[in-house]
């Protein structure tokens, strides 16, 4: 298999890069020893993917998904988001490739009560939802053998470039360790995600499942107080966490309070392999501890 991640150099990107090992692996960002690409130029896109590589699989994890920045710059969340979708999946197309798409559970909108399944009907609170979800059917409307994977509240190894490098867990750590208290949301319910296990959902999704739509989230759900009580607890620090609501963090942009998946196309054709949102972060607790004892 030739394939192609763009946006390795994120923090979904990197454990993509890692989980295709073993496969000729090529790599395009606006940076980094890679190929450079900017989604946005379509006949960059277009020679990069349809003439120089050539490969069998893209996966595109590169997007604009600083949801503030995206509220305020709705142009670049649409070029980015939107856009730049369409022309890897067009040229994806043109090369004969499978194109892999990585959209989000901010698809959704406000009144959930159970886990959304894929044929739910999205409906987009915020300029960033409502970009990824234009990708979303620019496509597949581009590209048929295309996979759209919807995921939720990722964290990871590797910073996060957008969001200044430190993701919700690194940040729990931080401000329990240099503030008397920590006040956390329980009024929005998601699903945790390590990227390491994603990144094998996704490879096992593009090697071996049918085109179409998926969510791939670890299994379960909690709100952000129950996610940082769990970093505590597994991590052993003590602490006064305290539970707030959203209200108490004015915010121009709108969030869904509940947006949990459920993997159901995944697991109709027996390719559901995310583990609990609890036991994906012991396993993050125990690279972190790995990675510190190794300097």
């Amino acid at each position: 298999m030739r394939a192609l991640v763009i946006g390795a150099e994120g923090q979904l990107g990197v454990e993509v890069c890692r989980a295709f090992a073993g496969t000729e692996l090529h790599t395009a960002d606006l940076d980094g020893a890679g190929h450079i690409l900017d989604v946005r130029d379509h006949e960059r896109a277009l020679d990069l993917i349809t003439r120089e590589i050539r490969p069998n699989l893209v996966i595109l994890c590169a997007a604009a998904h600083n949801v503030p920045h995206c509220e305020k710059d709705p142009d670049l969340a649409f070029a980015v988001n939107a856009l730049g979708a369409r022309n890897s999946a067009l040229a994806s197309h043109e090369a004969g490739a499978r194109f892999v798409f990585i959209s989000t559970d901010y698809v959704f909108g406000d009144g959930g009560t159970r886990p959304y399944v894929e044929t739910d009907r999205p409906a987009p609170l915020n300029v960033y939802a409502a970009s990824k979800l234009a990708g979303e059917h620019l496509v597949a409307a581009q590209c048929p053998n295309h996979q759209i994977i919807r995921t939720a509240a990722l964290y990871g190894a590797a910073p996060c470039r957008a969001k200044g490098g430190r993701n919700f867990v690194e940040n729990m750590l931080h401000r329990a360790a240099t503030q008397p208290e920590v006040r956390v949301v329980t009024d929005e319910i998601t699903t945790p995600t390590h990227t390491v296990a994603l990144a094998k959902q996704i490879r096992l999704l593009a090697e071996h499942g049918e085109p179409g739509l998926y969510h791939a989230t670890c299994q379960g759900a909690c709100s952000w107080h129950e996610f940082a009580q769990a970093i505590f607890e597994e991590t052993g620090t003590a602490v006064n966490l305290l539970p707030t609501t959203s209200s108490e963090f004015p915010s121009p942009v709108r969030r869904p309070h509940y947006s949990v998946l459920d993997n159901a196309h995944a697991r109709e054709q027996g390719l559901d392999i995310m583990p609990p949102w609890r036991e994906a972060l012991k396993d993050y607790l125990a690279e972190r501890a790995a990675r510190e004892t190794r300097g």
